[in-house]
């Protein structure tokens, strides 16, 4: 694939305001030089500025901004890359400083989005996220053009190119999101057909490079696609977890998230994300050797509480122990005492996050009192595949099965049944 020839060479301005933490904005510039690294450019300079007040017109002052065009010229960058968000006219006065390009954090996420997109569902909710960006700053494109178009199929008298363009963009906004609409009814069908049968789901969550897909892979022997870096995968995988007692449990691995995510992606791969949302309950998973992990595990929960997921029980897992500093472990545990380590590559700890994915799904109302005779080995095979079992204690006459299983099923297993759950759940 050739290189472009613009935007190779990329300088990069982070933010550090009052209002944030102190070192947040040095943590959130080496994210950001992640993001750009990740996309192919070579990074010449990062520069933190410390600003009190934004400027309408440039963010910074006049005199900064000044400041940072010549060091972007001299060290030959083509691209400024901010760790904030810009402003259209922001966006659009710096563009005409410097001559140079320049683009935010949001429009870096968007083009890492765009570079990871796989399969169709993923693309449209990139392309849709990219235009409903892009809307507000066409102008930037158009700002040459100030020509009149005459009547037409493209539009009536006094009709701006940049008015024609905008009527596109919209119209093919609406034409995604009727795409996307008809991706979440097919993605509806098929977890009514899932739910036919009473089986639990669970959706792995956590930031991004976390080590979600590597765990999927570790409890299911799935093959999901790790990469050890940033958004490797962007589209829900769903894979079978049978528990012990053969209680069987739908693992779903979600696109990682970040801090200062684009809002318009949180809206557009909400077809994605709402396997969060009606997952029985959530896996955590954080990077436990991540300096930041605090705050990392801090913007999850912030996205899972604006999906509307933040009351979904959640199991807490400390995932690559065996990478991580024995002392910042043991600290770690003590801030979050309830978290599961694991090491998703070795396989340590995996015992004890399936234990408690097992108490999680050990609900049994709606469960039955079974007796199978010996000789319906067919029945107790059945059962096993399509069921969930609590117990099984062998009898004299057939085997004391306590399970639960479709309701489709219910005429091939009414024979053999002895006794309903009358209320309630009752301990496994």
């Amino acid at each position: 694939m050739p290189e472009s020839p613009a935007a190779q060479r990329a300088f990069l301005i982070g933010v550090q305001t009052p209002d944030m933490p102190a070192g947040e904005g040095a943590e959130l510039l080496a994210e950001l030089t992640e993001l750009v690294e990740n996309l192919g450019f070579e990074v010449v300079r990062t520069t933190l500025v410390s600003l009190r007040r934004g400027s309408p017109a440039l963010l910074l002052g006049k005199g900064k901004a000044n400041e940072m065009v010549a060091l972007a010229k001299s060290d030959g960058a083509q691209l400024i890359v901010f760790d904030a968000e810009l402003s259209p006219a922001q966006q659009g006065n710096w563009d005409e400083l410097s001559g140079l390009a320049v683009i935010d954090r949001q429009e870096v996420i968007l083009e890492v989005f765009a570079d990871r997109a796989r399969t169709r569902e993923a693309r449209l909710q990139v392309s849709l996220a990219r235009l409903e960006y892009s809307l507000p700053r066409l102008k930037r494109a158009w700002t040459h053009l100030s020509r009149q178009r005459g009547r037409g199929a493209l539009g009536g008298e006094g009709e701006t190119q940049l008015e024609q363009d905008r009527r596109t963009v919209r119209a093919r906004v609406a034409h995604l999101k009727e795409e996307l609409a008809a991706v979440v009814r097919h993605r509806e069908v098929q977890r009514q057909r899932r739910m036919r049968v009473p089986v639990p789901t669970a959706a792995i969550v956590g930031y991004t490079n976390a080590g979600k897909s590597s765990l999927l892979n570790a409890l299911t022997g799935a093959s999901v696609l790790v990469e050890d870096k940033l958004f490797a995968t962007l589209d829900p995988t769903t894979r079978q977890l049978v528990l012990p007692g053969n209680l069987k449990l739908l693992l779903t691995d979600t696109v990682g998230f970040i801090r200062r995510l684009p809002h318009g992606l949180v809206d557009s791969f909400k077809a994605t994300l709402e396997e969060v949302v009606v997952a029985d309950f959530l896996i955590h998973v954080i990077d436990v050797t991540s300096p930041h992990w605090e705050k990392h595990r801090a913007t999850t929960l912030s996205v899972l509480a604006e999906l509307g997921a933040g009351e979904r029980p959640v199991i807490t897992v400390f995932n690559k122990i065996d990478l991580a500093d024995p002392a910042e472990l043991v600290s770690a545990r003590r801030l979050a005492p309830e978290a599961v380590p694991v090491s998703a590559l070795k396989g340590t700890g995996l015992d004890v996050l399936v234990g408690r994915c097992r108490e999680l799904c050990a609900s049994e109302e709606g469960a039955v009192d079974l007796l199978i005779p010996h000789g319906r080995g067919d029945a107790i095979a059945r059962l096993h595949a399509l069921g969930q079992i609590y117990s099984q204690d062998p009898q004299e006459d057939g085997v004391l099965m306590h399970a639960r299983f479709p309701a489709a099923q219910a005429g091939f297993f009414a024979p053999f049944v002895v006794r309903r759950l009358a209320r309630g759940p009752r301990k496994a």
